[in-house]
């Protein structure tokens, strides 16, 4: 799954550009630079590979969601619904807007449920943020007519499933605003790296000026810029853009090689009888990163995941009890646990939800191991791998 596993000369050559140059800064520096703008360039090559018309590179995943919270209009008072399963940044995100981040349930895609988010709109929901776990997508058709229905923001986090798409457009362009991960682990990677993607130009132009202290961009004299508002330092580094750059151009070659190895693994797991798979809105658009399959019960499950684990099969994850990803553990959440007082009004609304009433996430995901795909399998290691998943689970059901 990550691109890292496809590190080469192309990578090397765009940093070394940067080496050369000695300017690490994605702005200013102008005489220095011998015509070196890697961050604006990988920019360019994110809009015209995802047919978007902005896009706003961040320090990272977590600081694209914040951008997002910021220029889409987030904050104090406003809820935002998101799912169970995610990683702990789409929490984090709202909560440094001051907003309230409101849980509920996934269904089988893994993603948030729609009648779950129906269900939990108040007149204080700003905003819907499904997150495309695992490589694919949330039902964006659904999602979508309830937030048209209410007037909410769309926002798509689609950190985890770069290249995916929905019905022919690219996750994380479908909404009113979409954020992708560059981080090591990532589909491409930056090392670090994030990005905030949107077709509003307005929504565009504050996330060029938030995301360097709030600077407008006018002139070449850095010292003069105006400051329309206030922002923070999210800024991308040249050099991390520069991995960007060289793995970017890689992607077609990173989607066609997992859906390949994917394909693979689920061809010998779907011979299984108790055997059923994640729900994919739009098959085509899986970006393939992962294989996520149920099996029948929770016990099964633990039991499958530790026998794959004792004979090798790393790789294999068991989400329900990670403490990154689901809210099962996520207690500094529920308890509201933070280093600097939380608004009263916050705290509040956390103590007034129920984090321990969500059964139908607690059986999909209690009964759902992700498979990883790996790039640098080659075709026979990845039949032998998934002959040897499917014998090792056929053992224990």
């Amino acid at each position: 799954m990550p691109g890292f596993e496809f590190f080469g000369e192309e990578e090397r050559k765009e940093v070394n550009d940067v080496m050369e140059s000695g300017v690490l800064m994605r702005y200013g520096f102008d005489p220095m630079r011998n015509g070196h703008w890697k961050a604006k360039e990988l920019e360019q090559a994110i809009t015209e590979t995802f047919n978007v018309k902005h896009a706003q590179l961040t320090s990272s995943g977590t600081t694209a969601l914040s951008t997002a919270m910021a220029v889409m209009g987030v904050g104090y008072g406003d809820e935002v619904i998101m799912p169970t399963f995610t990683f702990v940044a789409s929490f984090e995100a709202i909560i440094a807007a001051g907003a309230v981040p409101v849980l509920v349930d996934i269904d089988e895609t893994l993603c948030l449920d729609p009648k779950a988010v129906e269900a939990a709109i108040t007149p204080k929901t700003k905003m819907v943020m499904p997150v495309h776990m695992c490589g694919s997508m949330a039902q964006l058709d659904e999602l979508k007519a309830i937030c048209d229905k209410h007037n909410l923001l769309l926002l798509e986090d689609a950190c985890q499933a770069i290249g995916g798409s929905f019905n022919g457009q690219m996750l994380g362009t479908i909404g009113h605003g979409g954020t992708f991960s560059f981080d090591f682990v990532k589909t491409i990677t930056c090392g670090e790296g994030g990005a905030f993607l949107t077709n509003d130009e307005k929504y565009y132009i504050n996330a060029d000026h938030y995301t360097d202290h709030g600077h407008d961009h006018v002139g070449n004299d850095r010292g003069a810029e105006s400051h329309p508002f206030l922002g923070y330092n999210f800024r991308i580094s040249e050099l991390h853009a520069a991995v960007g750059l060289g793995q970017i151009k890689k992607l077609d070659k990173i989607l066609a090689t997992q859906k390949k190895h994917n394909a693979i693994i689920k061809e010998a797991l779907e011979k299984i009888e108790g055997i059923t798979f994640r729900k994919i809105p739009d098959p085509e658009g899986d970006n393939a990163s992962f294989l996520s399959f149920f099996l029948p019960t929770e016990e099964l499950t633990r039991a499958a995941h530790k026998a794959l684990l004792a004979n090798g099969l790393g790789g294999n994850f068991y989400w329900y009890d990670n403490n990154w990803h689901y809210i099962k553990k996520w207690d500094h959440l529920k308890n509201g646990t933070s280093l600097f007082p939380i608004n009263p009004a916050l705290k509040e609304a956390l103590e007034q939800q129920d984090f321990n009433n969500f059964k139908q996430s607690d059986d999909i995901m209690g009964r759902t191991i992700s498979s990883l795909i790996n790039l640098n399998w080659t075709e026979e290691q990845a039949k032998e791998r998934a002959q040897k998943m499917a014998e090792t689970i056929q053992s224990v059901l």
